[in-house]
């Protein structure tokens, strides 16, 4: 049988095959693989090279054993490292066996498959271990939180309620209890008069998850516990995790002196308010209340503040512009507007509130409405022609008397406005309810600002 022959009816039986001579010289070379031929390209150019010389330095000892075993018929496969011809190594699984006329034929089966393979397991076992160490870290993080937890916790299965686990506060108040803790059932640990509600209690957490607290009486005991449930799974099991707490809730110490602060504010007469950074009310004392005309916090809770404070509600919106730019507003003078209709004048501090994680506003509000003996203005005093009525009655005619009041109090109003949109024209026409034609006459009559004023100075 010829070389090219013999290479033929073993094609099939392998991924590649070489037909040496005598000498372990290369005579040809077929493929049986269509994915093998292209990393050997230019394979046939080594004919008459020593099959073993074509392997990687490491294996070519293998080779050569390969070829000696074939003269024995014994030949076991081996792993050779195949160079291809342009430097690559492909790892085959080689055999040999005798042919005619002293040859040797190799058997190759290509392992790259097998690698891909082995590869994916690899990666596949190290990803499961990195998600079992996780999972043990997870475990160790829970063990400990559930053994350092100051109440008592304890899980039960919940097919039979035996208690499968605890925690060292339940441990302590387990063993405080009449009867053997040894594998403790959860009826035991309650009065048998608490049964239907903790029956309640653990279908409600069947149900829905959890349930929420609800009082138990302990056994042999005159006290009552609040006891939570949860439902959990685990290995095709269900357990309930039960939380046992005091009926009392936690006492935090406030200093002394802050305390008697809060109880202040709450007694104050001013009213005090705290808002949202867009006005909404948050808190409010009784005081603020009784000025709004409110019974109870619950009717001004998320109210906007400007629905009470301020003639016009823009003018809260620049009240809190100013507080966010200057800081703290003391006695700014404007109205307070009741629930049922009443108004009265009031003098405003406000600060922002610091340590918030969002914006906060505290607003101190002082009536300050008609007084024996009256009270001068910030701004030095209601002038003459307002403050000394009695005088001028009779000196002045009345109409010159109401036009120059009018006059001091337009002036007022106009300054006010301008002060409290920080000379913003356009917010202070609107908070007067006038166009910006009318402020501006008004600005060049009064004389305020000292310098023309145009439709573009908004």
């Amino acid at each position: 049988m010829d070389p090219q022959t013999t290479a033929q009816l073993v094609a099939a039986a392998a991924d590649i095959t070489f037909v040496l001579d005598a000498t372990g010289m290369i005579e040809d070379v077929a493929f049986g693989s269509s994915e093998l031929a292209p990393a050997f390209a230019g394979m046939r150019n080594w004919v008459g090279r020593d099959w073993a010389e074509t392997t990687t330095p490491e294996s070519q000892s293998k080779a050569r054993e390969i070829l000696a075993e074939a003269g024995t018929g014994t030949a076991r496969a081996r792993q050779v490292n195949q160079l291809a011809p342009n430097g690559q190594a492909v790892a085959l699984m080689c055999t040999a066996a005798r042919a005619a006329r002293g040859q040797t034929v190799i058997f190759g089966r290509d392992l790259r498959p097998l690698s891909s393979l082995q590869q994916q397991l690899i990666e596949a076992l190290q990803a499961v271990e990195r998600d079992y160490g996780r999972l043990r870290q997870m475990e160790t993080r829970y063990r400990v939180l559930f053994q350092m937890s100051a109440e008592p916790v304890l899980l039960a299965d919940a097919a039979t309620l035996r208690i499968t686990e605890t925690n060292l506060a339940a441990d302590r108040a387990i063993a405080l209890l009449p009867g053997n803790t040894a594998s403790r059932s959860l009826t035991d640990l309650f009065d048998p008069s608490a049964a239907p509600r903790l029956q309640a209690l653990l279908s409600q957490a069947r149900a829905a998850g959890r349930a929420e607290d609800v009082p138990l009486r302990v056994a042999g005991s005159v006290l009552d516990v609040l006891v939570s449930a949860s439902m959990l799974r685990y290995d095709d099991r269900s357990f309930f995790m039960l939380r046992l707490a005091s009926g009392q809730a936690p006492q935090i110490r406030v200093p002394e002196g802050e305390a008697r602060l809060s109880s202040f504010l709450m007694v104050a007469p001013d009213g005090l308010v705290v808002t949202s950074g867009d006005g909404s009310v948050l808190a409010a004392n009784p005081a603020f209340l009784t000025m709004a005309e409110l019974s109870s916090f619950s009717q001004a809770d998320g109210e906007k503040l400007g629905r009470f404070l301020g003639r016009q509600e823009v003018e809260l919106d620049v009240l809190i512009a100013n507080l966010r730019m200057r800081g703290p507003v003391r006695l700014l003078q404007t109205a307070l507007r009741g629930a049922m209709g009443s108004e009265s004048l009031v003098e405003v501090s406000a600060a922002e509130m610091p340590g918030q994680g969002q914006p906060a506003y505290g607003f101190a509000i002082r009536d300050i409405g008609p007084r024996i003996g009256g009270s001068s203005n910030a701004r030095g005093g209601i002038p003459a022609p307002v403050t000394n009525l009695t005088e001028l009655v009779g000196r002045v005619p009345l109409r010159e008397l109401v036009r120059d009041a009018t006059d001091v109090i337009e002036k007022l109003a106009i300054e006010a406005a301008l002060e409290l949109s920080s000379d913003n024209r356009a917010l202070a026409a609107e908070m007067l309810g006038l166009s910006r034609q009318s402020l501006y006459v008004k600005l060049r009559r009064f004389n305020i600002g000292g310098a023309d004023h145009t439709e573009e100075d908004a």
